[in-house]
């Protein structure tokens, strides 16, 4: 039985990645700029990875640039397109992973100006607000697509009419929504857009950036050879080659899996009848995001975490990259929760390979939380991690 919900974090690898790795270190291990035999062998592996990708994807592959992972393929983006731009003004959200954010304030300590758009109650970018804030100098509007913390999907087709009146690029952070939910309508949206491979069961340290071949920008690092200069480093053909067998997989079982990972979260939440009425759901839970954010009235969410880690079940309080010092992710104070609201939030992450007998004992698993919180409740007068 599975105890482990976290798939938002990280995802073990899938077994045919992990194939596709293991061949790739023991055969195509040479330097894909190296003009031997082996170099030109790992270099045509890399080219057809960049070809398949981008045909999942449906843009052009001479967009497509290899990276080490999300928050790699966000900063150049984000430097990338703002130093391309004419004007001087970036707009994103309190939504954003922390890799946007931190992206965000180091470019405004470089000078730049940055506005911080407000979310609606149910944790979508508010569009009139978004509206309000373009200027002429507006040069890019970084809003991500999936919600880490609670699984919301920002209305990017929206986004992309505002960004269209006032002429500015719009990138989105898709690490959440690539193999999970349908990107085909999005992609002719985006004129940038960052991916991961751990977050779709290939391996760590490997990702995308794609940037429409119509945009003319300067790389972060000058003189680069790899990646078109893009990127500086040499390429992991190991971990590209992983990422895009999950990436096909992924895609190619997508139907499937969303149908399994909407009949999860149904499940979870009627089994959880006996304690609902101290559960609050924040954001969406009816969609195929594999993420259902929650506030447990009366507890603390790092001691719920830590009590079922006890019990052998790993879940969250948001998303590791981002979790501030005060122990909650920054979009629930953003969606109207107080601090104490905030501090009794758990993310549980699903996986299309759970059965309805995992359902059952993470559910189990809470409730017998409840019940030990309750018995202790009685005993002192506050509990100690409540303080």
């Amino acid at each position: 039985m599975s105890s482990y919900f976290d798939y938002a974090a990280t995802c073990p690898i899938d077994e045919e990645a992990l194939e596709a790795y293991v061949k790739a270190s023991r055969e195509f291990y040479g330097n894909t700029r190296s003009l031997h035999d082996s170099g030109t062998k790992a270099e045509v592996l890399l080219s057809h990875c960049r070809k398949t990708l981008a045909n999942l994807l449906g843009v052009n592959k001479e967009g497509i640039y290899f990276t080490s992972g999300g928050t790699e393929s966000n900063l150049l983006a984000m430097e990338g397109l703002m130093k391309a731009g004419k004007g001087n003004h970036l707009i994103t959200s309190a939504a954003e992973h922390s890799s946007v954010k931190n992206s965000a304030e180091k470019l405004e300590a470089d000078g730049y100006e940055v506005s911080w758009v407000p979310l609606t109650k149910d944790g979508t970018i508010d569009v009139s607000e978004l509206e309000n804030l373009m200027r002429e100098d507006t040069v890019l509007v970084c809003i991500q697509h999936v919600n880490s913390d609670i699984g919301t999907i920002q209305p990017i087709g929206r986004i992309r009419e505002v960004c269209d009146k006032w002429g500015a690029w719009l990138h989105s952070d898709c690490v959440q929504s690539f193999g999970k939910v349908e990107l085909n309508s999005i992609i002719p949206c985006l004129d940038s857009f960052s991916l991961s491979s751990h977050k779709i069961y290939g391996p760590k340290g490997s990702g995308a950036l794609y940037i429409s071949p119509s945009v003319s920008f300067q790389p972060l690092l000058p003189n680069g050879t790899h990646e078109a200069g893009v990127r500086a480093g040499t390429v992991n053909t190991p971990g590209i080659a992983a990422f895009t067998t999950a990436a096909a997989k992924s895609i190619r079982e997508l139907q499937e899996r969303q149908t399994k990972i909407k009949a999860l979260k149904r499940e979870f939440l009627t089994a959880l009848k006996d304690i609902r009425s101290q559960v609050k759901v924040v954001g969406e839970s009816g969609n195929s995001v594999p993420i259902i954010g929650l506030c447990i009235h009366g507890f603390e969410g790092q001691w719920v975490m830590l009590e079922a880690n006890r019990r052998g079940y790993a879940f969250s309080t948001g998303s590791a990259c981002q979790v501030g010092s005060e122990g909650f992710p920054s979009i629930l104070t953003a969606v109207g929760l107080n601090k104490e609201e905030a501090k009794s939030f758990i993310r549980l992450s699903f996986s299309h390979d759970q059965t309805s007998e995992d359902i059952q004992g993470i559910v189990e698993c809470l409730k017998e939380i409840a019940a030990e919180y309750a018995v202790l409740s009685s005993q002192v007068e506050k509990p100690a991690f409540y303080k």
